[in-house]
């Protein structure tokens, strides 16, 4: 693909609302309990976020928490006025492979209903906390498909020591059983083996050049769209820190925080951006 036509290409641009506290790396030492007790920062962050992508005239996918969106209704509308994508990323950031078919059943459908009544629009896409979709529960793709989901993004291809399914297809797939749309989080492939170009912590512990790098590669090579993720919490660098947490969770969480808004803003720029259902419009109908 020359580079004309990769700058029409339409890539994927989705946020993960959750909080600081919620994430997987710190489950150990804040416990569920205490959420409510701690000060939130999605809010502020997200309407931070949602003003970089007016200043450019971005859409995004905004897979969103039950847990933030009951407390932050506002927030959700907003996403929905101004012509962004809600999304489901679950209630209370639970891994999708760690709850029983009825339990992961009950949390979409909450937190799908949730969200269509704040949002006042129709909940197509979901993503699971720490990409927990695998092997073990491949069950769940039928259960999105019975509460009415149209896609998820819940594989990430890649090997790591919190989430990832090496094996699984790099590129979107219908799921056999339940007909679901499975979108992929992007990977580049190089020397045989996938690498990650997705965003998230590797978009702040790399240099920007090399996110930049292997999703154009992506595009003009593959001439597929990419799949971009970020957190609210990644453009906070002011946040509580979790002193409790081990050396490599806090290294993974604030490196570079201060450096990702900048980064962020040079991302919108150098790429085609929209929302997920948008970009692989033609995956989630066909």
């Amino acid at each position: 693909m020359d580079a004309a036509a990769d700058a029409r290409l339409l890539n994927a641009l989705s946020i993960d609302v959750e909080d600081y506290f919620q994430v997987q790396a710190f489950a150990d030492v804040i416990p569920r309990e205490e959420w409510d007790r701690l000060p939130r920062r999605v809010e502020r962050n997200t309407d931070r976020i949602l003003d970089l992508l007016g200043e450019s005239g971005t859409k995004a996918t905004f897979f969103t928490l039950g847990w933030v969106a009951e407390r932050h209704p506002r927030l959700v509308r907003r996403m929905a006025e101004e012509g962004h994508e809600v999304a489901s990323h679950g209630f209370e950031h639970r891994r999708a492979d760690s709850q029983t078919a009825d339990e992961f059943r009950a949390d979409i459908v909450r937190t799908k209903r949730l969200l269509e009544d704040v949002g006042g629009a129709p909940v197509r896409g979901y993503r699971a906390a720490t990409f927990s979709i695998g092997p073990k529960n491949w069950w769940a793709y039928e259960v999105l498909a019975d509460a009415g989901y149209a896609y998820s993004s819940s594989l990430f291809p890649i090997a790591h020591d919190l989430y990832g399914t090496p094996d699984a297809s790099r590129t979107p797939f219908r799921e056999a059983r339940s007909g679901l749309a499975e979108l992929p989080l992007t990977t580049a492939r190089l020397f045989g083996r996938n690498f990650p170009c997705a965003g998230g912590g590797y978009f702040r512990l790399l240099p920007y050049a090399y996110s930049r790098w292997t999703m154009r590669r992506v595009n003009r090579v593959e001439g597929m769209p990419c799949i971009f993720y970020l957190h609210p919490w990644e453009i906070d660098p002011e946040q509580p820190r979790q002193e409790r947490a081990p050396l490599k969770s806090r290294l993974r969480h604030y490196t570079n925080l201060g450096a990702t808004e900048g980064r962020l803003r040079r991302l919108l720029a150098d790429f085609r951006w929209g929302r997920v259902d948008r970009a692989f419009a033609a995956h989630i109908a066909s």
